[in-house]
């Protein structure tokens, strides 16, 4: 299927402006076929503030930012960009978006993550009642970003497409999270900085299979096999060696400074799609797990073990930053880009491999005048 142009520009309102929406708003005012009409914040001080500003523009947009849903919902928009934290705040974001699509408004969304597939995570009666709000508002919900999300469903799936056989399909991520500012995904959720018999809410059992399984059960639905349940969780952590600068709180020597996660999608026992994350605090640590490419911060590395044998870094950094400010973008990104399929979409749960082609279209620097 081709990409989807719609015949006039789409009207979007962005739901929160904080690291990922204040790119959404840039990324909206700079497609050609979309136009902000609202702005949703959750502070007061924010409230009235112009969405230019808020998305530190050096201009103004002439759209003023609400903390009154109703008055946004009221607006009837084709699609809301939704960017609200969800990471410790998830039945309730859900109920944010099933509120949406029964309102008759399209959403795509960076979270909650455990919705890009959501079989197996979510009880089937609640999938039920999400699918049932889409259709009675005729209305789509899609969920994505860069990881979860692109780098490690769409652009896995398109790699397998030149496989003769397949034996493993592994995909990576591979960073130094010291300038990634989230302190309570930092601190609460993943337990950096704190001492290494206190750890984070995401090593509880089942916290791994609920945050990335739907990257495991995406990649194997395309792949067409059935996976054994549940997923295997396995997880290394480690002391940070030396004190480490961190914008999200420094973490001390002694303290959880790294860790590697490896969620296992199995079929008849044997491993064929994995889930692995390494993620240091300081770039120079534990040099025996796999690093990055040279001269990099980061990368994103899909691994297809079978015939041919074949392995792409995908590497991005902000044009004035590092890898977590072009993280944030490529997330705001790929649900702005994608909105205009998702609009067009059947009601229902729209998940990556649904969407026809998604690009860049438009959004090309225009030549400058002389």
């Amino acid at each position: 299927m081709s990409q989807v142009i719609p015949e006039k520009p789409l009207r979007a309102v962005v739901w929160s402006t904080g690291t990922i929406g204040r790119h959404a708003i840039a990324g909206i005012d700079a497609h050609p076929d979309l136009e902000l009409v609202g702005v949703w914040v959750s502070s007061a001080a924010k409230h009235g503030k112009d969405a230019g500003e808020l998305a530190e523009l050096g201009r103004e947009l002439g759209i003023r930012a609400t903390s009154d849903r109703d008055e946004l919902i009221a607006l009837a928009p084709d699609v809301i960009v939704h960017t609200a934290m969800a990471d410790d705040r998830v039945f309730e974001c859900i109920e944010d978006l099933i509120s949406f699509v029964e309102a008759g408004i399209n959403v795509t969304s960076s979270g909650p993550v455990l919705l890009q597939w959501p079989e197996q995570i979510l009880p089937p009666e609640f999938i039920a009642r999400i699918e049932d709000a889409c259709a009675r508002g005729n209305a789509s919900m899609h969920i994505n970003g860069i990881d979860p999300g692109f780098a490690n469903d769409l652009l896995p799936l398109v790699m397998t497409s030149l496989s003769q056989r397949i034996d493993e399909v592994r995909v990576m991520e591979i960073c130094d999270y010291s300038t990634y500012y989230q302190p309570v995904v930092m601190g609460d959720i993943f337990g950096f900085g704190k001492p290494m018999d206190e750890p984070g809410m995401m090593w509880a059992p089942g916290i791994l299979s609920m945050a990335w399984g739907s990257v495991v059960r995406q990649i194997a639905a395309g792949l067409g096999v059935t996976l054994d349940e549940p997923l295997t969780e396995e997880v290394e952590r480690r002391p940070a060696t030396r004190d480490t600068a961190s914008v999200s709180g420094d973490i001390a020597a002694g303290t959880m400074g790294a860790f590697r996660f490896q969620l296992i999608g199995k079929v008849d026992g044997v491993p064929r799609v994995v889930c692995e994350h390494i993620t240091r605090t300081d770039a120079a640590d534990h040099d025996d797990w796999e690093q990055p490419p040279a001269g990099t911060d980061g990368c994103y590395r899909v691994r297809i073990t079978g015939e041919p044998m074949m392995q792409v870094d995908f590497t991005h950094h902000g044009e004035h930053g590092d890898h977590n400010v072009s993280g944030m973008i490529t997330t705001a990104q790929r649900i702005v880009n994608a909105a205009p399929a998702v609009v067009a979409a059947r009601p229902g749960i729209v998940r990556a491999i649904d969407l026809p082609l998604v690009t860049g279209r438009g959004l090309v620097t225009p030549a400058k005048r002389v």
